[in-house]
């Protein structure tokens, strides 16, 4: 496995050092350097350090694992394969998303899983393990975001204004939701027997990448929040 050491190296010169590597590498010293892994397939890239804006985006298979925190944009605009983060995200984390997983073991900032959407059988997916800040799945028009809310302290599992302009998707909140204000085109009801087949395998993901007792996660109530049929958005939006 080729290791690389980021010290003192543009973003450039790092994907081009990733992308020589063969299929695994391990990116030491990650320091802020943005668009880490763009567009990349074929290829799972460890990162050590922080890495900057836009990790992964427009990522096509490749599987990138990082250990430590990252910042905005995480997954923007992604097709395909998988975003693992050791740490919390920024802002507007898989911004128009359209396929492959990110799991992040702590809090997203702002705006995640803003115009998130989905395509026949590409459903993109976000598991996040802490909280999520305000405009949680704005514009969301499909795919599925998941928040767990762990180690909460109290705070709400999100912040103000969750799912504004949704008309596609699932929203899935863990534990006491009552404190929320959706708005009025959308419905949160309680989980299902058939939503929580969905939750389980994707907490048993979380927990497997993460650690954590699946079972006693599973054991906290679960909100899905999903558009109205009759959202005047989905026309806008959605082709028919």
């Amino acid at each position: 496995m080729v290791v690389i050491d980021a010290k003192d190296k543009q973003s450039r010169e790092l994907n081009d050092l990733i992308r020589g590597a063969g299929e695994e590498c391990t990116v030491t010293g990650c320091c802020g350097q943005r668009f880490l892994g763009a567009g990349m397939s074929g290829v799972n890239i460890t990162m050590e350090g922080i890495p900057g804006n836009a990790l992964g985006a427009y990522l096509n298979g490749a599987q990138i694992t990082v250990h430590g925190n990252a910042q905005d944009a995480v997954g923007d605009t992604m097709n395909d394969g998988r975003i693992v983060v050791h740490g919390s995200i920024g802002d507007a984390a898989g911004y128009a998303m359209r396929g492959g997983e990110i799991f992040v073991q702590g809090n997203a900032g702002y705006r995640a899983g803003i115009h998130m959407k989905e395509y026949g059988k590409k459903i993109p997916v976000m598991v996040i393990g802490g909280c999520a800040g305000s405009f949680l799945g704005e514009y969301q028009a499909g795919g599925i975001l998941l928040v767990l809310g762990l180690n909460a302290q109290g705070k709400p599992v999100v912040n103000n204004f969750p799912c504004t302009g949704m008309h596609g998707g699932r929203l899935i909140l863990r534990g006491d939701v009552s404190g929320l204000s959706f708005p009025g085109q959308v419905t949160a009801r309680p989980a299902g027997a058939e939503d929580m087949e969905l939750i389980a395998k994707y907490v048993k993901t979380y927990c497997d990448l993460f650690g954590g007792d699946c079972g006693d996660i599973l054991k906290a109530p679960f909100t899905v929040v999903s558009p109205d049929s009759s959202n005047p958005y989905k026309q806008m939006y959605v082709a028919n």
